[in-house]
């Protein structure tokens, strides 16, 4: 089986709708929580912007299932969404030491890995594949960590009982997302195998 059926609704070409326009605020956010983390470290206020995030993450899709609206502008800016708030936030965790810079490049290395692969999908007409369950498990999990290990760096009560749920979370997290992209090279084996190659075409 190639694809999560979850994720195996039809997909239209409708652009504006209000799952797409959840994603956008999403990221439009990734500036501004950026900018937050490294400029005047207002972790308070990095901290909301991630919740508000976590939030939008969650009813992008439920709604898209509800109100019929997949798209397929919904299923890149989902993930896009996804992938540019994880590495971010470790762009900044590791500027500023919160996390070891090995982790940030374990998940890194998986994304630069997955990009990698878009020719050969390509090759079969296709552009993205669906969304794993697991995928989003192990994006739920480090974007729930993360506000736990900015608190932990606080001097709080709050940070004594936060941290080590945030660093399980994160190693959690890290694993599942690891996981996820193994599957995902699975689904890309089984697609090279079962579908024909298509004629190139320039699609940007």
């Amino acid at each position: 089986m190639v694809a999560d059926t979850e994720h195996a609704a039809p997909t239209s070409d409708h652009v504006w709708t209000l799952p797409n326009a959840l994603s956008t605020l999403r990221l439009l956010g990734v500036p501004l929580f950026l900018y937050l983390l490294l400029g005047p470290q207002a972790d308070g206020w990095a901290i909301v912007v991630l919740m508000v995030s976590g939030a939008t993450d969650y009813l992008d899709g439920k709604l898209a299932r509800v109100l019929n609206q997949t798209s397929k502008l919904g299923a890149l800016l989902d993930p896009a969404a996804d992938r540019l708030y994880v590495l971010s936030t470790l762009f900044a965790f590791v500027v500023r030491d919160v996390v070891p810079w090995w982790v940030a490049a374990l998940i890194v290395g998986r994304d630069l890995v997955l990009l990698c692969t878009v020719p050969a999908l390509r090759s079969r007409g296709l552009t993205v594949l669906p969304v794993h369950y697991l995928g989003k498990a192990a994006t739920f999990c480090l974007l729930y960590a993360f506000p736990g290990l900015l608190i932990a760096q606080m001097d709080s009560w709050l940070a004594t009982v936060l941290g080590p749920l945030a660093y399980a979370l994160t190693v959690w997290g890290t694993a599942m997302y690891l996981w996820a992209g193994v599957l995902y090279l699975v689904q890309l084996r089984l697609v090279l195998r079962e579908l024909p190659r298509v004629p190139w075409t320039w699609r940007p």
